[in-house]
């Protein structure tokens, strides 16, 4: 089906409704999450939390001090390319990092989100996470989206950035199961399709969270 759903949706009475998105790597998160911008929503995403946070001097000066100047780019900013090379597939060397950034972006997380929800402006609130399980802000959000799409699919667009089926497996191996993702959605939405066919989900979606 375009979009599932395993409880109706309705407006939140205390907030506007909080929309965690879930899915694997390169499965259109990020395109959901700017297609409900584009419907109203206000989007906290992780990774320009985490842009900010590398580009922090105190967390540059940490991660330099741990992995050496070879992670630095030529403008003195991090290149996570550089970074990633060093700590995926590694658990030792990724518990490191995360143990740097890691709380600074859930910190900011929750702090946008917050802000977010304090604004009258503010209809809905999407979080754009990839590690939303894993910072446990699951418990923020009125309601799970899986945006669902087949490894082959993931593994296109993913080559699309460079990264090989081995580069995609070690990256995923670092988050939780599809399965459990699926398990633990509210609605799934289709991302292995047209924008035109993915965009009518997401306004199906928009309207089943509104409750319009």
């Amino acid at each position: 089906p375009a979009v599932s759903t395993c409880v109706p949706m309705s407006p939140n009475g205390g907030h506007p409704p909080v929309i965690g998105l879930l899915g694997g790597i390169a499965a259109g998160k990020t395109t959901v999450a700017e297609m409900l911008a584009e419907l109203g929503a206000t989007v906290v995403s992780a990774d320009a939390i985490a842009h900010a946070v590398l580009d922090c001097p105190e967390t540059r000066d940490r991660i330099v001090a741990r992995w050496g100047d070879g992670v630095l780019a030529t403008h003195g900013r991090i290149d996570r390319e550089r970074l990633a090379a060093c700590v995926f597939g590694e658990p030792q060397e990724l518990a490191a990092l995360e143990a740097i950034t890691h709380p600074a972006i859930v910190a900011a997380l929750r702090r946008q989100i917050d802000q977010a929800l304090r604004c009258e402006d503010t209809v809905a609130v999407v979080v754009d996470a990839p590690l939303l399980l894993e910072a446990d802000l699951d418990g923020l959000c009125d309601v799970l989206v899986l945006v669902d799409c087949p490894r082959e699919g993931r593994l296109a667009r993913a080559e699309a950035r460079g990264w090989d089926a081995a580069e995609l497996d070690r990256r995923e191996g670092h988050q939780r199961p599809i399965e459990l993702k699926r398990e633990r959605a509210d609605i799934i939405i289709d991302g292995n399709t047209s924008l035109e066919t993915t965009f009518r989900q997401v306004q199906q979606l928009w309207r089943r969270t509104l409750g319009l």
